[in-house]
């Protein structure tokens, strides 16, 4: 008896690995486009969560971008359905402008998925990423100057989001989707070239194949999963060292934070100063380093106005958080 097509055995594995520990009849739901990494996804789960002990069910986002998209989006339900997932949503999202088109599309897909789970009481959302998305992600951000744990990339489990084709490569993936006779839907946006993500995909990862050698792209991701493990330990490293600095409600320890090696330093400030809070998406590389500058060149500067209306000074030896006195 022979078994199935090694794309599509492998495409069965991953899915199996990244399901292993959910507790058994728990309900998994595969984000679905209606592309070929998607599809293969949610036909991989259809095959393996039933011998796993789990329910799965689809969900497929409705954008409303591009015309006809309602209709798209109910055919892919029927899809998944036919795939014997279930239930099947396909919630309709209006798209904003906060973070360019990307980053609204992506915004507004995330808020879909989380409702979409909430409202089934899922144990975990499954998302098609490949190793070619992670290489993509690794080389936007490096262009961007990101740091280690930017340039990490995508994890393979962040809460109840599991990527189980991170280790996949594209062609892989595409060959287990024809392979199970699936008909992907190719989203003219992704060779759009009004994309970021489209001029990386079609054009400098190519050309870095071409000039550099095959290879790149999972030499990338390798990378990512390096800087994975070196970010997790400096944030734990961090963890540790903001306790042991803390000196009353706002106040970090400076001379305690002298000691510290400035990637572990930086962390600290950085995460002193969300919990003051000063938003995540508005605290800047440059506001870390004038934090930095209160420990490691001190000269007696004044505050340091940081967003979100919080200011940052040193007195008494300490880093001290607080809001600004009102006018």
């Amino acid at each position: 008896m022979t078994g199935p097509p090694p794309p599509v055995a492998a495409a069965r594995r991953a899915v199996r690995r990244a399901l292993a520990g959910l507790p058994a009849g728990a309900l998994v739901l595969v984000a679905c486009s209606g592309g070929a990494d998607s599809l293969a996804l949610a036909g991989a789960t259809a095959f393996a969560a039933p011998r796993c002990g789990l329910r799965a069910g689809g969900v497929t986002v409705d954008h409303g971008l591009q015309a006809g998209s309602a209709a798209r989006a109910a055919a892919v339900a029927d899809r998944l359905r036919a795939l014997g997932l279930d239930p099947v949503t396909a919630p309709a999202v209006e798209v904003g402008r906060s973070g360019g088109p990307e980053g609204a599309a992506r915004s507004a897909r995330y808020a879909a998925l989380d409702a979409a789970a909430d409202r089934a009481g899922a144990a975990a959302v499954l998302l098609g990423h490949t190793r070619d998305d992670q290489a993509e992600t690794v080389l936007l951000r490096l262009a961007r100057g990101s740091g280690a744990r930017s340039l990490a990339g995508m994890a393979p489990a962040v809460g109840r989001y599991l990527r189980p084709f991170l280790g996949l490569d594209r062609a892989t993936v595409h060959a287990a989707c024809a392979a199970m006779g699936l008909d992907p839907w190719d989203d003219p946006h992704n060779a759009d070239p009004a994309y970021a993500r489209s001029r990386v995909r079609h054009g400098a990862l190519p050309a870095l194949e071409r000039d550099l050698g095959p290879g790149v792209a999972a030499a990338l991701a390798r990378t990512a999963d390096l800087l994975r493990d070196d970010a997790d330990a400096l944030d734990s490293w961090a963890g540790r060292a903001a306790r042991t600095a803390a000196r009353g409600p706002g106040g970090l320890d400076a001379a305690a934070l002298a000691d510290l090696p400035r990637a572990v330093r930086t962390r600290v400030l950085r995460g002193a100063a969300l919990a003051a809070g000063c938003p995540a998406g508005a605290l800047t590389a440059g506001h870390v380093a004038e934090l930095d500058r209160l420990v490691a060149d001190w000269r007696g500067q004044g505050a340091i106005d940081l967003p979100g209306g919080r200011r940052a000074r040193r007195a008494e030896g300490r880093v001290v958080f607080s809001a600004p006195p009102p006018p």
